[in-house]
This record gives C-alpha cells, sequence and structure tokens, in this order.
C-alpha cells in the first residue's frame, strides 16, 4: 500500500476522491428529486402556480412531460453512479492490487445505497411538495441540457414498447379512471375521517357525486306507497284543505285510481289562484285542472346525472316514476337527487323518520324501507347494493324468502334479525356488525 501512494500522487488520489464523493452528491440529487417530483401534489401544485408561484409553474411543466423527466432523472442516475464506481475500482485497484476491486464493490454498494438511495429517498418523502419546488430549477436545466440524448432513448423505447406491446394504451377506460379517482378520495381523507366528522362527511360527498352516474332514480325515490295523492273530483274546497294541511309543495292528483296520475298542483300556485277567486266571490268553481300541470313521467332505470341534467333543462323539480309496464313506482325530486350529494336537508316542514336507532349494546335497530346508500354512507360499511335498495331488500335477496320474526341471517360481516314484519313486508330489523379479524387481533 506504502508502494502504491508513493509510486501515486497523494494529490490525485484525493482529487478523485473528491470526484467519488461529489459524484455521489450528484446521485442523491437524481435519487430525491425522482422520488418527489413522481409523488408531488398535482393538485398542490396547479393552485401554487395561479397563485404566481414560479416553481411550482416549473414542476407543472416538468410533469406535462413525465417521461422526458423520468429518462433526464434515469440517465443522470446512472450515469454519475456508474462513473463513481469505476473511479472507486480505479483508485482502490492503485491501492490494493486485484483485491481493491472487492473492496470497491463494497464500499460503494453501501455508500450508494445509504447516502445516495435510501437517505435522499426518505428526506424527499418527507417533505416531497417542498423538495419538489426546491429541486425543479435544477431539474428544468438538466432536462433541457440532456434533451438531445433522452430524446434518442425515448425513441429506441417506444419502438421496442410497440413491438412487445401493440395494444399499450387501449385498456385505461373511463370506469378504470372513475375507480381510481375514488380510490384516491378515500386513500387521502381515511386517515383524516376518523379524527374530523367534516372530512368523513367531505369524503361521502365527493363519493355522492362520482356515483351519479351509476344510481338509478329507482334507489332513492319515494315509493308510491309513502306518496301523499289528491283525487282530482273531490270538492274545491276539500282539495285545498289537503293541500294547504300537507307538508309537501307539490302534490300528484289522481282520477278513478292513484295511479292514474292527471296533474301535479304547487301549492303556491293552489294559494295564488285561491286568492284571486275569493276575490272575485267564485272559489267554488275554481278548476283544479286548469291550475295543475302536466305530470312528468320518468323511467324508473334513469341515472341521478340524467336525471338531474333534465331538472335543469326543463326548470322542473317534480317527476313521476314507473317502470317498463308504464305502473306508478314512486316520485323523484331535485332535492331527493341533491341530498344524495350532500345529505339529507331537513326544514321546518319536513316530517322526521326515525329510520336508525342505536342500541346500548352497539347494535342498530333499522327499518326495512331505509335505503342501504343512507346506511353505507351513515356507518361507512360496504354493504352490497347493486341487487337491493332496502335494508329489507338486501335480506330478502340474500335469504331467497320471506323470513319471519326473529330469525336471523349471517353475511357480509354482519348479523341481521329480523324484528317485525307487516304481511310480507319487513319493518324493523336489527343489525350487528361483527367484529374482523383485524379488530380481534
Amino acid at each position: 500500500m506504502d508502494e502504491a501512494i508513493s509510486s501515486g500522487s497523494l494529490e490525485t488520489v484525493l482529487l478523485v476522491a473528491g470526484i467519488i464523493l461529489v459524484l455521489l452528491a450528484l446521485s442523491a440529487l437524481f435519487s430525491g428529486a425522482e422520488t418527489a417530483l413522481t409523488a408531488v401534489s398535482r393538485p398542490l401544485m396547479h393552485e401554487l402556480e395561479k397563485d404566481g408561484n414560479t416553481r411550482a409553474a416549473m414542476v407543472t411543466r416538468l410533469l406535462d412531460k413525465r417521461e422526458r423527466l423520468i429518462g433526464t432523472l434515469l440517465l443522470g442516475n446512472n450515469l454519475v453512479n456508474i462513473s463513481s464506481s469505476a473511479l472507486a475500482t480505479s483508485l482502490l485497484m492503485k491501492l490494493f492490487g486485484q483485491a481493491g476491486v472487492v473492496y470497491a464493490t463494497v464500499v460503494m454498494t453501501i455508500m450508494v445505497l445509504i447516502f445516495s438511495e435510501i437517505l435522499p429517498k426518505m428526506i424527499a418523502l418527507n417533505s416531497v411538495n417542498s423538495v419538489a419546488l426546491r429541486l425543479a430549477p435544477i431539474m428544468r436545466v438538466l432536462v433541457w441540457v440532456l434533451a438531445p440524448v433522452v430524446s434518442v432513448m425515448q425513441a429506441i423505447v417506444q419502438l421496442i414498447i410497440r413491438i412487445i406491446l401493440p395494444n399499450r394504451g387501449q385498456n385505461r377506460s373511463a370506469a378504470m379512471m372513475m375507480a381510481e379517482l375514488r380510490g384516491v378520495i378515500d386513500l387521502h381523507t381515511r386517515e383524516m375521517a376518523d379524527q374530523s366528522p367534516e372530512i368523513h362527511h367531505e369524503r361521502a360527498m365527493l363519493r355522492s357525486v362520482l356515483d351519479l352516474a351509476d344510481v338509478e332514480v329507482s334507489e332513492i325515490m319515494i315509493h308510491r306507497r309513502n306518496i301523499m295523492t289528491i283525487d282530482a273530483d273531490q270538492p274545491i274546497r276539500a282539495i285545498i284543505e289537503q293541500v294547504f294541511s300537507s307538508p309537501y309543495t307539490r302534490l300528484p292528483l289522481y282520477r278513478d285510481k292513484p295511479d292514474n296520475i292527471v296533474g301535479v298542483i304547487h301549492a303556491k300556485v293552489l294559494a295564488r289562484a285561491v286568492q284571486e277567486h275569493t276575490d272575485r266571490g267564485t272559489l267554488d268553481t275554481l278548476d283544479i285542472m286548469a291550475v295543475a300541470t302536466a305530470p312528468w313521467f320518468i323511467p324508473d332505470a334513469t341515472r341521478l346525472l340524467d336525471q338531474l341534467q333534465a331538472f335543469r333543462a326543463r326548470r322542473e323539480h317534480f317527476a313521476l316514476v314507473v317502470d317498463e309496464y308504464g305502473t306508478l313506482q314512486g316520485v323523484v325530486t331535485l332535492e331527493d337527487i341533491l341530498e344524495e350529494i350532500v345529505g339529507e336537508i331537513a326544514d321546518e316542514h319536513d316530517i322526521t323518520v326515525m329510520g336508525i336507532r342505536p342500541q346500548p349494546d352497539g347494535s342498530y335497530v333499522i327499518n326495512g324501507d331505509v335505503t342501504i346508500r343512507d346506511i353505507n354512507r351513515q356507518f361507512d360499511w360496504d354493504l352490497p347494493d347493486e341487487e337491493a335498495a332496502t335494508l329489507a331488500g338486501l335480506i330478502l335477496h340474500e335469504s331467497r324468502s320471506i323470513p319471519e320474526v326473529g330469525q336471523t341471517f349471517l353475511f357480509y360481516g354482519f348479523r341481521f334479525e329480523v324484528l317485525r314484519r307487516q304481511r310480507n313486508q319487513i319493518t324493523a330489523l336489527k343489525v350487528i356488525r361483527l367484529p374482523s379479524r383485524d379488530d380481534v387481533e
């Protein structure tokens, strides 16, 4: 070793060692930049750019050409790593002979792994956005300098990809992108939702907006059993009394039978007509059909997003839902769709229905007509709603029978007990969520 040192210049050894350290520092720079720029929050950068942050604008421009950015990072990282390893091998071979190859391999592996890979990437992960903003100007210059080499590399890679994967990029459907967006919402709000009820509500709203194109009006409509209708053939004073005593603003009018809807009366329009006829003393001659609007029938398979757009286009808030045979199934209003997004909207005229009642033992007594979507949204459960809209419908679908009072069922990680039944309708159930394996542990 002494002979090797004496035969060479000490200054040269120190110079080579210094170059190796600089190359390791550059490798750390590339590794940290790769982690930060690939994990940076693009929406945050977009907002900062709108506020005039020039570095955020650089990050956005770099992300717009992600393939060129990745190519530059990989080219630079591999270039400095290989160069530093080659110099270290040459230096240690001069100092220790052939054994220097082994020493160089061990030393450079440890140095590169700890100081050029793990350490900078951990630092970048702990401060992704700030690190990305700091390194953006440097990476912008490097991307420009290495652009010719990276372009050639990209062309070669694209050619190979076309040969190996001729159908690349055709499998990313709109459904996959929507699923990815739902995953992003869940991923970024799950931990905060446990600490803040507001975050839980916001997550439910975002997921509901995404579900508008998948949910049918039949899943949120007011069932025909709960609709208040008025016989249009009654005396006008009886109709007026029923309309003004009702908590609803719009009421369907029927003739002969409740399914035969012939119009929809608005309480405000009727009040104005009553006032005019009262002033003239002709209230008994008021024709209810003259102030009613024509009924608007929609299929029960209409998607909520389509119906919301239809409400806006027609400037109406009330529609009657019919099945494929034209039979009345229920009604849906603009408020029903808005409540599907923001949750229940109650006012001083609403009739409060206690559909879910928590019990001291941790279980819940739930009415059979409560929708599965409302249950999932309130408790963050995952009960399936593809085959049934209500909890009672889910029990009927899974049991393939009409259960008796007292019968219990176990499925989807829950225990369901039938508490009440009226004829063939399940009206109340006791629901207990069974502990999962993680809960037990």
